[in-house]
C-alpha cells in the first residue's frame, strides 16, 4: 500500500469509541491523516489564538483554555493541549474551554474530546463563535456545553486525501468508515434528543446548526448571550470547500473590516443677515430768513459786516453747514490781509471766493509789486532839529576834472 499524503505509521491506531480499541495491537497499517474538514492540502495557520491560563492570584479558582484556531499539526495539537493543561491543572479547579475553530485533524479532535471527558463535572466547553467539524467532536467531550447565541455548530463526514492502487484506496475507505464510527460515538456521549439514525443522517448531510438548533438537538446545554470576537482568522477559503456553507458561517469567520465612521457633516454656517444701513436723519428744510439773520449776526460779531451780502450770495443760504463754511473761509482770508498790512484787500479776495491759500498768493504778489515803486536812498536821515545843509555836497568828478591839466604838465618836465 502506497498512500501519498500526510499519514501516521502506527503499530496500534487507537480509535477510542466508548473506550474500546478499534484496531488490534498486532495490526500494522498505514493510516492516512483523517481530516474532519474539507479536502485540500493542510497549511499552517499562523493566525490562531491558543492559551491556557490559571486564574490570577486572588480571583476565584479556575482555568481558562482558548482554542481559537485549527486543530492538528497546522494549529493546536492534542499533545500540546494535554501537556499545557496538565501543567496548570491542580485536579480540583473548574476548567472552561473556549472554542472558535473550523476544525482540523479528526484524531486530534477525538483525543481532546477524551481529555475533556476525563476531567468530569468540572469541565465546561464554551462555544464562542465557530465550532465546526473536529472542533464540535472535541467540545462534546466536556461535561457541560454552553454556546453563544450568535455561534454556529457544524457536523459532517470525515475527509482524507490519499492516492495509490485500488487496494490502498479500499483500505482508506475502510479506515474512513472506522473514523465515522468514532465521530458518532463522540456525539452520542451527549444526551441527545435525536436518535442515532437521525444523527448519522445529519453527519452525512453536513449539517449547520444555530445555537437554538444545537440546543434543541441536545448538542449543547445552554445558550448564552452572543459575544463579539475581535479577531478574524481568515479561513473563508477553507469554508468555501464545505458543503452547504451558510452565509452566517462565512460572516462569522471572515468578519468584514468595519467601515470607517463617516466624517461628521460640517456644521452649517449661520447666515448672518447684514444689518440694515442706518436710515439717514433728514434735516428739516432750511429757513432762508432765519439763516440770513444768523449769518448777519455772525459777520457783525467777526468784524466782517462789509462782506455779509457776499457770503449770503455765495452760500445760497442752503444750510447751516454751508454758511458756517463760507464764514470760516472769510475769516481766514481777512486775517491774512491784516497780517500783510493790506486789510483793504480782504473784501475783494473774499468776493472772489478765494480760500486762505489762494489769498496768500495774491497778497504776496501785491507786496512784491509795491516794493518795486519805492526809492531806496543810502543817505542817512538828518536829525529833525538840524537845518538842511547850505553848501552843495562835494562832487568828486569836478575835483578830478580840475586837477587833470596840472597832472599832464608835470609829466613832461
Amino acid at each position: 500500500m502506497n498512500i501519498i499524503c500526510k499519514h501516521r505509521l502506527a503499530l496500534a491506531a487507537s480509535l477510542a469509541i466508548n473506550g474500546v480499541q478499534a484496531f488490534a495491537q498486532d495490526l500494522k497499517v498505514l493510516l492516512p491523516r483523517i481530516m474532519n474538514r474539507a479536502p485540500g492540502a493542510s497549511t499552517v495557520q499562523a493566525e490562531h489564538w491558543y492559551s491556557i491560563r490559571a486564574a490570577a492570584e486572588g480571583a476565584p479558582p479556575g482555568i481558562e483554555v482558548l482554542i481559537y484556531g485549527e486543530i492538528g499539526e497546522w494549529g493546536i495539537t492534542s499533545a500540546d493541549f494535554m501537556r499545557d493543561l496538565n501543567a496548570v491543572d491542580d485536579g480540583v479547579s473548574p476548567i472552561v474551554v473556549g472554542f472558535d475553530t473550523i476544525g482540523g485533524d479528526l484524531m486530534d479532535g477525538i483525543a481532546i474530546h477524551n481529555g475533556l471527558a476525563r476531567l468530569g463535572e468540572r469541565c465546561t466547553a464554551r462555544i464562542d463563535g465557530a465550532c465546526y467539524s473536529s472542533g464540535s467532536v472535541a467540545a462534546c467531550g466536556a461535561h457541560r456545553v454552553v454556546m453563544a447565541a450568535n455561534g454556529l455548530f457544524m457536523i459532517h463526514n470525515p475527509w482524507a486525501v490519499a492516492s495509490g492502487d485500488s487496494a490502498a484506496l479500499r483500505a482508506v475507505a475502510d479506515i474512513m468508515d472506522k473514523a465515522l464510527e468514532g465521530i458518532v460515538a463522540s456525539y452520542l456521549r451527549r444526551t441527545l434528543v435525536i436518535d442515532e439514525t437521525e444523527l448519522r443522517r445529519m453527519i452525512a448531510s453536513t449539517t449547520w446548526l444555530t445555537a437554538p438548533e444545537a440546543l434543541a438537538a441536545g448538542f449543547v446545554d445552554e445558550v448564552t448571550a452572543g459575544v463579539k470576537l475581535q479577531a478574524s482568522h481568515g479561513r473563508a477559503k477553507i469554508l468555501n470547500r464545505y458543503q452547504h456553507t451558510p452565509q452566517a458561517a462565512l460572516d462569522l469567520i471572515n468578519k468584514p473590516e468595519p467601515e470607517p465612521a463617516p466624517e461628521p457633516a460640517p456644521e452649517p454656517v449661520p447666515i448672518v443677515e447684514p444689518e440694515p444701513a442706518p436710515t439717514p436723519i433728514k434735516e428739516p428744510p432750511a429757513d432762508p430768513v432765519a439763516l440770513a439773520e444768523q449769518l448777519t449776526n455772525d459777520c457783525q460779531a467777526a468784524g466782517l459786516a462789509n462782506v455779509t451780502a457776499v457770503l449770503i450770495k455765495a452760500s445760497g443760504l442752503k444750510s447751516q453747514a454751508a454758511i458756517n463754511a463760507h464764514l470760516i473761509r472769510a475769516k481766514a482770508v481777512r486775517d491774512l490781509c491784516v497780517l500783510a498790512k493790506l486789510p483793504d484787500e480782504a473784501l475783494g479776495l473774499i468776493s472772489a471766493g478765494l480760500d486762505a491759500d489762494a489769498a496768500r498768493v495774491k497778497l504776496f504778489d501785491k507786496i512784491v509789486e509795491a516794493s518795486n515803486k519805492v526809492s531806496i536812498s543810502n543817505k542817512p536821515p538828518l536829525p529833525d532839529d538840524q537845518p538842511a545843509p547850505t553848501r552843495n555836497a562835494v562832487d568828486p568828478g569836478a575835483i578830478y576834472a580840475s586837477r587833470k591839466p596840472q597832472a599832464s604838465k608835470g609829466a613832461h618836465k
